[in-house]
C-alpha cells in the first residue's frame, strides 16, 4: 500500500519510503513532520559547482554562465547561499554530457554537499585553506575533494583517500578532469593512514558512510536498502572512522564530520560518544548559520549534551537541496603530538635518458617550466610532487602528485591529467573549437582531426579550455583522448546541433 496520497509517482510502488523510517521521522519532528513529508512530492534539486581553478574570477565565471545560457533554452540558475561557486539548475537541464563537463569546468553535485568544504575552510581568515595540509578521508566519488582543491588553488597539499579500490579510480578520474596540481590520491584504510602520518594534517574531512536518509528523494537504492539494522551498522563504522580521523589532526587543527542522513544515531550520538572518549582533546565548534540551516538536536538523545546544538542539519523542506549533517571539531592546541608523516618524500632519481625525453617535450610543446626538484619517477610514470608531500612509502598510492605522462621507448607521452591541469596559453600549439562544433564532437568520440601546421603535440580545447592531447603528423591530428572516456561522449556527437 502507498504511504500517503501526497507521495506522487516520484516514489514508485517498489521504492516507496520505508514505513519504519517514516515512523522515526514523525517521532523526531513532531509538528514539523507534515511539511517535511510533503517535500517528497518534489523532485531532487540539481546543483552545479564551478571550477574556480579554471574560472578564477567573477568575470570568467559570468562569461562561462553566459555561454551555457546561450546554448540551452530557458537556462536559469540560482546561487547556492553557502557556496559562491555553486548554483542550482533547472530540472530539465542536463549538463553531464556537455563538452564543458569533459573539460572539468564544473561538477554536478547536490547543493547541500557543497556546504562541508566551505565550512572546513572557514574557521580562519585570509584564505585559510591555501598552503595547508588537508586530508579528505573518504573522498570518492570526488565532489568534496574537487571542491577542496578549488579552495586551495593549487597551494599546500591535498591528500584524497578512498578505501574501496573501484571507487578510488572513480575519484581519480574526477580529480584528473578537475585539474589540480597539488593532490596525492591514496587507497588506504583510516587505520593505516593514522599509523603512517600521525597528527600531520591541518584539516581533515570525514564524509562518513551512512544510511543515506538524506538521499531518499534522489536514490531508489537508498530507500530500498534502508533498515534500522543498517543504521546501527553504519553507526559502528562511523565511530571507528571518526576515532582514526582524530589521530590525523594536528594540535589546533580542524576536523569536519559529515553525513547525508538525518538519523541522530549516526549524528548526535556519534559526536556525543566521540567527545566523551576525547576527554577534552576536541571541542565542538559553532558553525555559522546560513539561511535554511538548522542546529543540531541534543534533545533527541537520552542524555543531552548542550554543545551538540553547534552542529548543523540541512533539511530538504527548508533549503534547495537534499539532507545533510555537519559538525566542526577542533583539536586542543596542546603539546606537539607524534607526526610520523613529516619526512620528505624520497623517490629514485629520474633516469637521465627519461629526463631528456621530458625536457625535449617541454621545450617543444609547453610554455611553462616544471620545477625539476619536484619531479619523481615511478616505473614509467613521471610526476610533479606537491611541495609539502611527506613520505608515502608503505601506503597504497594511486598517484603521488600531478601525473605528467608516461616514459615510452625513446620518447615522453603526455598524460590526460597534464592536459587538464594546463591553461590553453601553457601549450605551444592549440586547437580550439566551439562547444557545439562537429570538431569537438569528433574529438570526444576518438576521431582524428584535419589541421595544417607543424608536426608535434597539440592541446585540443573547447572555447579555449583544454580537453586533451592530439599529435599532428602531416596535417592530421591523431586523437589521444582516453579511450575509457570516449563512450561518455557519444551523446554529445549525436546532439551537438542542439547543445
Amino acid at each position: 500500500m502507498r504511504n500517503s496520497a501526497s507521495i506522487t509517482d516520484n516514489l514508485t510502488m517498489d521504492t516507496e519510503l520505508p514505513p519504519a523510517y517514516l515512523e522515526q521521522m514523525k517521532r523526531l519532528l513532531g509538528s514539523d513532520y507534515p511539511v517535511f513529508y510533503n517535500c517528497y512530492v518534489k523532485p531532487p534539486v540539481q546543483g552545479m559547482r564551478l571550477n574556480t581553478i579554471k574560472l578564477p574570477d567573477q568575470t570568467s565565471r559570468l562569461a562561462f554562465l553566459d555561454r551555457i545560457s546561450e546554448q540551452h533554452k530557458n537556462f536559469d540558475c540560482e546561487s547556492v547561499p553557502w557556496c559562491q561557486a555553486g548554483f542550482t539548475l533547472p530540472e530539465d537541464v542536463s549538463l553531464g554530457k556537455h563538452p564543458y563537463h569533459a573539460a572539468g569546468l564544473y561538477y554536478l553535485q547536490d547543493p547541500s554537499a557543497m556546504a562541508a568544504p566551505e565550512i572546513l575552510a572557514a574557521p580562519e581568515i585570509l584564505a585559510p585553506q591555501r598552503g595547508k595540509r588537508i586530508l579528505d578521508l573518504s573522498a570518492a566519488p570526488g565532489g568534496k575533494s574537487t571542491h577542496l582543491a578549488s579552495l586551495m588553488a593549487n597551494q599546500g597539499l591535498l591528500v584524497s583517500n578512498e578505501i574501496h579500490p573501484k571507487r578510488a579510480w572513480e575519484l581519480t578520474e574526477n580529480l584528473e578532469r578537475w585539474g589540480p596540481t597539488n593532490t596525492a590520491i591514496t587507497n588506504e584504510t583510516p587505520e593505516r593512514l593514522a599509523e603512517h602520518f600521525g597528527a600531520f594534517f591541518d584539516r581533515v574531512l570525514v564524509d562518513a558512510p551512512c544510511s543515506g536518509e538524506g538521499m531518499f528523494r534522489k536514490s531508489a537504492a537508498a530507500r530500498r536498502d534502508w533498515s534500522p539494522k543498517l543504521v546501527q551498522g553504519c553507526a559502528v563504522r562511523q565511530g571507528e572512522i571518526l576515532s582514526q580521523a582524530a589521530r590525523l589532526v594536528r594540535p589546533g587543527g580542524w576536523l569536519l564530520y559529515s553525513t547525508c542522513t538525518f538519523n541522530p544515531t549516526e549524528n548526535e550520538t556519534i559526536l556525543a560518544e566521540f567527545l566523551d572518549r576525547s576527554a577534552g582533546r576536541f571541542q565542538l565548534e559553532c558553525i555559522e548559520m546560513q539561511a535554511g540551516f538548522s542546529p543540531g538536536r541534543p534533545e533527541w538523545l537520552p542524555n543531552p549534551i548542550p554543545e551538540l546544538v553547534n552542529a548543523v542539519r540541512l533539511w530538504p523542506h527548508l533549503i534547495q537541496g537534499e539532507g545533510h549533517f555537519m559538525a566542526l571539531l577542533r583539536r586542543a592546541a596542546t603539546a606537539a603530538l607524534s607526526s610520523r608523516g613529516t619526512a620528505p618524500q624520497k623517490w629514485p632519481k629520474i633516469d637521465p635518458a627519461a629526463r631528456k625525453f621530458f625536457d625535449d617535450f617541454c621545450r617543444a610543446s609547453m610554455n611553462i617550466s616544471i620545477d625539476p626538484t619536484r619531479l619523481a619517477q615511478k616505473g614509467s610514470y613521471l610526476y610533479l610532487l606537491p611541495g609539502e608531500l611527506p613520505d608515502l612509502v608503505g601506503l597504497r598510492v594511486i598517484h603521488p602528485g600531478w601525473w605528467l605522462g608516461v616514459l615510452r621507448k625513446g620518447r615522453f607521452e603526455p598524460s590526460h591529467a597534464l592536459a587538464l591541469g594546463l591553461r590553453a596559453e601553457d601549450a605551444h600549439e592549440t586547437l580550439s573549437f566551439d562547444a557545439p562544433s562537429l570538431e569537438i564532437a569528433s574529438y570526444l568520440s576518438g576521431e582524428t582531426l584535419a589541421s595544417p601546421g607543424d608536426d608535434g603535440w597539440v592541446l585540443v580545447c573547447v572555447d579555449g579550455f583544454p580537453l586533451g592531447w592530439g599529435k599532428r603528423t602531416q596535417g592530421v591530428v591523431k586523437n589521444f583522448y582516453p579511450q575509457g572516456l570516449r563512450s561518455l561522449s557519444g551523446v554529445v556527437q549525436k546532439a551537438h546541433k542542439t547543445i
